[in-house]
């Protein structure tokens, strides 16, 4: 044979089988449990305990099954229960325990959005990913390891929550079904996250999309339950995750095969976010950016401009679900006295969450917490963005030129302080307007709902402030910030349907924020408030000026 022919065949392609897209999943996984060993279990069984501390307290409150029928004619199909919970399928013990606990599968979905995208695009985008990609690692293997890591630990929630529900005697079937409303919520939303993360090149942009999702899916099924029954949108119920899961009937004679959907859902969107990881660069997102003016105006020059243009698309977004959420908010309070109307003790909770005043004002006092707690998580969210620049390496190159540390953060910060003032301004307008519409005063009910929406601004700061602080002092542990808001918001949601004792609803700064509307304004807790978040900052800032800038 010629050499010819053998430098022919030695310039010919490898037949060998090319590295499959999955090749070190295993190790991905193994890597992701060790750094989320802490997270991970903490959110798992927090939001397990949760309803489980629910039976004991529910079945004080409602020890008969005469009581438990009351509340299921009166509570349990009130238009705002209903909006808030979704529906009631029965009257026993568990049926009540699952509808109260309506609101922990939104959390689980949420919790699963943030998990996947910090797991994928957040890597890529501090260049991580493509360090992992020259080992021996496929294309698909971080995300399919995200999302295997993500949809395994809501199947443990599901078991852990099945588990202690059957020791406190409720039925296995009702207990299963209702652990798999919130496995099926958070898989559904993991799958979501994982395509929001293959289509935008920055992380933010991916938590937004995946986040907006959910928020109308929410929107959506409480559109499809307030009504009951008999309402003629319920059919509204089948175009959102949520619905389905709700329609599984925990406790109220369980229909298996709503699963079908959620797992049928499940699968296109994780083989939509395979397909979509395939097909584009490592770093880069499958929606191109798109190409701004050659030549910015004078508004965008500076840090502050910079700042707007990295943050102004999020606000948007977020800004758009405070209205819709402060709609919905706003035009279900007014049959909101008619839920407690029968149950003394049940007054009482709504008292103790809400204030003393009436049981709307109450209602809207904690409903303005909750919008609080978003605000928050809006507030780290713009803080943390510091972070991600800096992780990114694109601070070390702006802050060689004349712009110092204090003023390239400023840029980020203002959107910190005061895209929480528009948000919860713009709820608490919409709110107020609805309701006021609703009971035909709107003069009177715009201003004081507006108020207690804008009382809330001294906890979302002191949020803030932890995220800053953090972020200048220890940047490696800025994932404590949103640990704290989930702390947060199970002490402000949870616990006074948890009996839980004073010092322990005091460690969430929204418990300090005055109850308005129907309870005296007090300054004084907003003054601590505002002194602490100001003491935090300072650190933060003096951190950041004194340490050097991190890439990991």
């Amino acid at each position: 044979m010629s050499a010819a022919v053998h430098e022919a065949r030695a310039a010919r392609p490898s037949r060998a089988t090319p590295m499959r897209s999955l090749t070190g999943t295993g190790g991905l996984i193994r890597l992701i449990l060790r750094r989320d060993r802490f997270l991970l279990p903490s959110w798992v069984i927090v939001l397990a305990l949760i309803p489980i501390n629910f039976v004991a307290a529910t079945d004080s409150l409602y020890p008969t099954a005469a009581e438990r029928l009351a509340y299921g004619r009166t509570t349990g199909n009130n238009p705002t229960f209903l909006a808030l919970y979704g529906p009631l399928y029965d009257t026993s013990l568990g049926a009540i325990i699952a509808q109260r606990s309506g609101f922990i599968p939104v959390v689980v979905a949420l919790i699963s959005v943030l998990t996947v995208v910090r797991h994928t695009r957040t890597e890529e985008e501090a260049g991580r990913r493509e360090l992992l990609g020259a080992t021996v690692t496929g294309r698909g293997a971080g995300l399919a390891a995200a999302l295997a890591v993500t949809m395994a630990a809501n199947l443990i929630l599901a078991a852990l929550l099945t588990a202690g529900l059957v020791a406190q005697g409720l039925p296995f079937a009702g207990s299963l079904a209702f652990g798999l409303q919130l496995a099926a919520a958070g898989c559904v939303f993991a799958a979501v996250a994982g395509v929001t993360a293959q289509l935008s090149e920055g992380a933010g942009a991916a938590r937004g999309t995946a986040i907006t999702a959910l928020g109308a899916a929410f929107v959506v099924r409480m559109a499809a339950d307030v009504g009951g029954a008999g309402n003629e949108l319920s059919w509204l119920g089948w175009l959102s995750p949520l619905g389905w899961e709700n329609r599984l009937r925990a406790y109220g004679g369980e229909r298996w095969w709503t699963l079908l959907p959620v797992v049928a859902l499940t699968a296109l969107l994780v083989a939509a976010a395979g397909l979509l990881s395939a097909r584009r660069d490592v770093g880069a997102g499958v929606l191109p950016p798109r190409l701004g003016p050659a030549d910015a105006p004078r508004l965008l020059s500076g840090s502050l401009g910079l700042g707007w243009r990295l943050q102004s698309r999020a606000l948007y977004g977020w800004l758009a679900g405070f209205a819709a959420l402060g709609v919905v908010y706003g035009a279900v309070a007014g049959g909101v006295g008619d839920m407690v109307k029968d149950n003394p003790d049940l007054a009482k909770i709504f008292t103790r969450l809400g204030g003393q005043g009436g049981i709307t004002d109450a209602y809207f006092a904690s409903i303005m917490s909750m919008l609080g707690l978003i605000a928050a998580a809006y507030a780290v969210s713009a803080t943390l963005r510091l972070r991600t620049e800096e992780s990114a390496q694109r601070a070390e190159p702006l802050l060689a030129t004349p712009v110092g540390r204090l003023r390239w953060a400023s840029g980020h910060l203002v959107f910190a302080l005061l895209g929480p003032v528009a948000g919860l301004g713009v709820a608490g307008l919409a709110a107020g307007l609805a309701h006021g519409l609703d009971t035909g005063d709107p003069g009177r009910e715009v201003p004081r709902v507006l108020l207690a929406a804008l009382a809330q601004l001294p906890a979302v700061w002191l949020v803030a402030a932890i995220a800053l602080a953090l972020f200048g002092l220890a940047p490696r542990l800025t994932g404590g910030a949103w640990a704290a808001v989930g702390v947060f918001a199970v002490v402000t949601l949870f616990g006074a349907g948890l009996d839980l004792n004073q010092w322990a609803l005091d460690v969430s700064p929204f418990t300090h924020v005055p109850k308005l509307p129907g309870h005296a304004f007090t300054p004084v807790p907003l003054l601590w408030l505002l002194a602490v978040a100001a003491v935090l900052s300072a650190l933060g800032l003096l951190g950041l000026r004194r340490r050097d800038l991190a890439t990991a």
